[in-house]
This record gives structure tokens, C-alpha cells and sequence, in this order.
């Protein structure tokens, strides 16, 4: 059986201000070509599909032209929600949809019912573990301390008993949506942090053929039957070495599996660039970024005039301006609770200037901070006087 697996759409979600839904599309487009052209079976879809629990009028429109395409190919698809996704409002209408072949799993207490798909070889089982919130799922499944793994691990009892029902020979899939264990994340994943801990080891999905992650960004391999599909666009810029991908798996009569990386569209290129600024405008290897959405980081020791502007003349996509001058040698090893003792109020609000901006206060700026601190004494004395 030939399984597409893909995750986090995050339907809605914009990059730095930057409207996604058209990528989105041409996402989904792409989705719909391949599990057409490379012969489907199914496609898995695990978890975040919404970036947000109630989603814009027009992502849920993109959602629903989603599913009438696959339905329209006639390519089963199984759903799950993830942790941006609201669980009910994603399931609604379940039921019907899965007579068109579109079988959305949101609810906990359904871990253990699979959709089972037939092949030429037997049956295949796929089991939908939504996003586990363990505060809210820990009775159903009885766990007496909430954490990600014990609930994971009663979910995963559930699919193990439900499929030692089955005939011999029927292989399984899992879909689910956790942080586990040896996986790299990105910026742009919501922490799902209980307790101090995030992540479970792949060792709780023991006893299927192959499991479906979703929630990391980045396309990843845990072990050969346990992986990360990624996001298939950026929503970071710590995303920027990504190769936004779906795996194509083959799930053979033994259960073996293989898998091949399926390049999604790449709206534009994400380029990180770091100097002073006017290093970055002349530097002519820079020039390849000139078409690419751009993270800028400043290294000018002082924070120089209308700095976005300027590089918006180079790079027009420039959509993150960071912050970080260089220090000089007086900074090496110098807290900076040391450098405030014995300061007067004027010298550490001078000082903190110097701290976050990496140069002191000009003449005017240093006349405009002693007006203010003589006005505060001022009314200082007024009210003392008062009283």
C-alpha cells in the first residue's frame, strides 16, 4: 500500500505578515497532483491543519476545496487534529465525510477504532491519535499523572489490543501528533511542554509498521518506521534549511517499509544575512538573496538611521529586521547588575542605553534624560511637601 503522508498546513497562518493562502494552494494543488500521478492509496494527514482553533473564513474555504478535491480523486485521506487545531470543530461532520472517503479522527476515546483500507496483499489499519492534551484526556484513558508519555502509552495499548483482534498479517499505521524524542524543532511550533517535559520517546509507538508524526516543522527520520513529514512551507525563519517535503511510503506485504522525500512548491527562498548594515548593502555575494524573503541581522554597534528602508532597496522582501551590535572588549565578562553599582539614576539610564544600543547617549539625548529626572524630583518634592 503506497501512503502519502503530510502534516501541518497550518491553514491561515501568515509568514511575517506575508499572506500564506495562495502558497497554501498551490500546496494543496500539488497534494492532490501527486496522489494522483504517483498511483495513492491514502494520504495521512497528521494534525494541524488550522493554524488556529477557529479559523479564518477563508482557510476553512481552502480546507473545504481540500477535501473535495481528494474525495473528487477518489484517494482515501485519514485526518487527525493537532494541537493548533480545535478537535470538535475539525471533526464535525465526520461521519459523513467518511462515507466520501475523507475519515477525520479528533476524539481521544476513538484512539483504538482504526479505518481500515484493503489492498492486494490484506488489510491495513490506520489508527488516528489526535493532539493528547494530557490535563484533558488523562481519565479517558485512566493515567493517574498527567504527561505526555503516559497518555501516549494508553493510546498506544488501545491501538496494540484492537489490532492483536485483527487477522493475521494486517499491517498498521499510526498517525499522531506529539514532539518525539530525537526530533529538531523550530521556532514556529507551539510549545506543548507539561510538567518540564515535551517529548516521548518513539519507543511508545512499539508494534506497528509505520507511524506518521506531525508537530515538528522540519522533515525528519526518527527511526525507518517512525517520521516527521514537516510543515510543507515555511512559517519561520528558523526554517530557512529546510526541504519542505511529503514522504511517499511503500508499505509492503511484510510490513517492510520504504519511503522517498516528494519536494513541495517553494513559494520564495528564506535567506538569514548578518553584518553591518552597510556591509550587507555592498557585499556583492549577497546579491542571490535579492528575490528571497529576508531575516536581517544588524551587527552596527549603533543602531544606525531608518536601517529597514535601506535594505528594502537591495532586498524588497526583507521581512525581519534583528538587533545584535557588536560589544567592545569593556563588555567581556562584565555583568551588568557590576556596571550599574554605584551609578547615580541618570548614569544607569545612560548606561542602559549603552547596554541595549551599544553606544551612549548623544549630548541631546543626555540633556533630554537629565529634564526628566529633575521633573520627577520635582513633583517628587511636591508631593512630600503635601503630606
Amino acid at each position: 500500500m503506497r501512503l502519502l503522508h503530510t502534516s501541518d498546513w497550518h491553514l491561515g497562518r501568515a509568514f511575517h505578515r506575508v499572506d500564506m493562502l495562495g502558497a497554501q494552494a498551490e500546496f494543496i494543488a500539488h497534494l492532490v497532483a501527486t496522489a494522483c500521478e504517483r498511483s495513492v492509496d491514502a494520504v495521512v494527514v497528521s494534525g494541524d491543519v488550522y493554524d488556529r482553533a477557529v479559523p479564518s473564513l477563508a482557510a476553512v474555504e481552502l480546507f473545504d476545496e481540500a477535501l473535495h478535491r481528494l474525495a473528487d480523486a477518489g484517494v482515501p485521506t485519514v485526518m487527525i487534529s493537532g494541537n493548533h487545531d480545535s478537535a470538535r470543530r475539525l471533526g464535525v461532520g465526520a461521519g459523513l465525510l467518511g462515507r466520501a472517503g475523507i475519515h477525520l479522527r479528533t476524539a481521544p476515546a476513538a484512539c483504538g477504532a482504526p479505518v481500515v483500507l484493503a489492498d492486494a496483499h490484506g488489510d491495513v489499519a490506520l489508527y488516528g491519535l489526535p493532539y493528547l492534551e494530557p490535563g484533558l484526556v488523562k481519565d479517558e484513558f485512566g493515567v493517574e499523572k498527567a504527561g505526555h508519555e503516559a497518555v501516549l502509552a494508553a493510546a498506544m495499548d488501545r491501538v496494540r489490543a484492537d489490532l492483536a483482534t485483527r487477522a493475521p498479517g494486517t499491517r498498521s499505521v499510526v498517525l499522531a501528533h506529539a514532539f518525539v524524542t530525537g526530533g529538531e524543532p523550530s521556532d514556529s511550533e507551539r510549545d506543548i511542554t507539561v510538567g518540564g517535559v515535551a517529548a516521548v520517546p518513539a519507543g511508545v509507538f512499539h508494534g506497528v509498521d509505520y507511524v506518521a508524526l506531525g508537530h515538528l516543522h522540519g522533515s525528519q527520520t526518527i527511526t525507518g518506521r517512525v517520521r516527521y513529514s514537516g510543515s510543507p512551507l515555511p512559517y519561520s525563519f528558523s526554517e530557512a534549511d529546510h526541504r519542505k517535503s511529503m514522504w511517499l511510503v511503500d508499505l509492503e506485504a511484510d510490513g517492510s517499509v520504504t519511503a522517498e522525500r516528494v519536494d513541495c512548491p517553494v513559494p520564495r527562498r528564506l535567506a538569514r544575512i548578518r553584518g553591518r548594515l552597510e556591509e550587507l548593502l555592498a557585499d556583492p555575494g549577497l546579491e542571490r538573496h535579492r528575490e528571497a524573503w529576508v531575516e536581517a541581522t544588524l551587527t552596527d554597534p549603533v543602531r544606525p538611521a531608518e536601517p529597514m528602508a535601506r535594505l528594502a532597496e537591495r532586498f524588497p522582501h526583507t521581512l525581519s529586521l534583528v538587533f545584535d551590535p557588536e560589544r567592545g572588549p569593556r563588555d567581556a565578562g562584565v555583568s551588568y547588575a557590576r556596571r550599574l553599582a554605584g551609578r547615580s539614576d541618570r548614569q544607569i539610564a545612560e548606561d542602559f542605553v549603552a547596554h541595549v544600543r551599544g553606544a551612549g547617549p548623544d549630548p541631546g539625548e543626555r540633556a533630554l534624560l537629565q529634564d526628566v529626572f529633575d521633573a520627577v524630583r520635582a513633583d517628587d518634592s511636591i508631593r512630600e511637601a503635601a503630606r
